[in-house]
């Protein structure tokens, strides 16, 4: 989906509001860090919960499983961003480019649905054990593979649609991966509905539903009042532990809204403001950047953890210092 609304802002842009080389150079040299920094940052968040039998809750779970789909950027995604920029056509050919022609921006979107309901389980999670924290937990450890799991089916049943419609087509220039969805599925208003679904099914209401159960949160730790527990040093130990776990989970939903938000506004823009949209330069810009910002959050969800979680810090050192 991404490819084809790249290409529409690529065939609708003026080139001279930048100049083409410097743009592949820094483009290329950022998604070169975005590669790097994904694929060892969420391959060690794995490691880490893997080889830490305490880190096994719930909310550890989830963020190993929003590390596990930000993989499949570098592995599929980012390759071919950075392809893209300085060979236009699609470099493989046969079955294995029809295969990857459609896994690559199949996947891309599943990353993303996955991400997005991990990060209204660790709500839900968070919301759970601060608010009743004296009951048994609404997402216990045992039932976390079943989450999981149902988070991956849900976003391979939704996106299956495109494992249809792309195809590689040969063109005089060249192979090119494209998406004929109206050949496919016949000539309907069924796409932009679709894609509509999608940002309000998978964005939107969820980055909603997320800020309420924060909200809730806050306000039941600002208060202090942890049955039980509060005149207590384990009550004060507690809640300063919740504290700092939710410091980190509002820290990766913001990262993910900042990161998602700009592409979302351009798709919503492209689909319903598309003969009102001015591409000035500074459009361009946005877009540039919508683009990139999407595909930076893979990197950034690590970062996060390791800054935010003291146990995320010291289970790296000692695993750098097991090497």
């Amino acid at each position: 989906m991404s490819e084809d609304l790249n290409k529409t802002m690529n065939d609708t842009q003026p080139s001279s509001c930048y100049n083409p080389t410097a743009e592949k150079i820094g483009q290329t040299v950022a998604y070169c860090l975005i590669f790097l920094v994904s694929l060892t940052g969420n391959t060690v968040i794995g490691i880490i919960v893997y080889k830490t039998k305490a880190m096994r809750k719930p909310i550890n779970f989830f963020i190993v499983n929003m590390a596990m789909s930000d993989l499949l950027f570098p592995i599929f995604v980012i390759p071919r961003e950075i392809q893209k920029l300085h060979i236009d056509s699609w470099l493989i050919g046969g079955p294995l480019g029809q295969a990857l022609c459609k896994l690559v921006h199949f996947l891309s979107d599943v990353s993303l649905i996955v991400s997005v309901q991990s990060l209204v389980l660790i709500a839900v999670d968070r919301f759970g054990a601060v608010v009743f924290p004296l009951r048994s937990p609404l997402i216990s450890s045992k039932l976390c593979p079943f989450f999981i799991l149902a988070t991956w089916i849900v976003a391979l049943a939704f996106f299956s649609p495109f494992l249809f419609a792309y195809k590689l087509v040969e063109y005089p220039e060249g192979l090119e991966c494209v998406l004929p969805w109206n050949e496919v599925f016949g000539e309907s208003s069924f796409f932009r509905n679709y894609i509509v679904a999608y940002l309000l099914v998978f964005h939107l209401i969820p980055l909603l539903l997320i800020a309420i159960l924060y909200i809730i949160i806050y306000t039941k730790l600002k208060s202090h009042k942890i049955p039980g527990e509060q005149s207590t040093n384990t009550g004060k130990q507690r809640l300063q532990r919740e504290r700092n776990v939710l410091k980190m989970a509002i820290a990766i939903v913001l990262g993910f809204a900042v990161c998602s938000m700009p592409y979302v506004m351009f798709v919503l823009l492209l689909f319903f403001a598309s003969d009102f949209m001015k591409w000035s330069c500074g459009f361009q810009y946005f877009i540039i950047v919508a683009f990139f910002m999407a595909r930076a959050n893979c990197a950034i969800n690590p970062c996060i953890c390791f800054i935010f979680s003291s146990n995320y810090r010291r289970k790296l050192k000692t695993l750098l210092k097991s090497k």
